[in-house]
């Protein structure tokens, strides 16, 4: 499916940009920020993706599972014993 539409590049103020078709936008899912990527000898434009995002809801969804115990048993040394004092 070939989604192509025509624009021009528009002067604003020192630079230069395009103007995207609302329809294009709305398909596209692409909001606030985006990258940016000189690609195929065309523009590549995507959505910023964060590091961290959908961490919080994969989170829930392991402790809803019971997946959020921990991997190795805990274990003391005599200086946990000894030594260790809560401040």
């Amino acid at each position: 499916m070939n989604n192509a539409i025509r624009s021009h590049i528009v002067k604003i103020g020192n630079s230069q940009g395009i103007r995207i078709p609302k329809p294009l936008l709305e398909q596209s899912g692409i909001k606030g920020e985006v990258e940016i990527e000189l690609q195929d000898g065309g523009l590549m434009v995507r959505p910023v993706q964060h590091p961290r995002q959908g961490w919080e809801e994969a989170f829930s969804a392991m402790s809803a599972s019971g997946d959020d115990r921990l991997l190795d048993a805990e274990t003391t040394t005599a200086w946990d014993e000894v030594e260790w004092e809560w401040s």
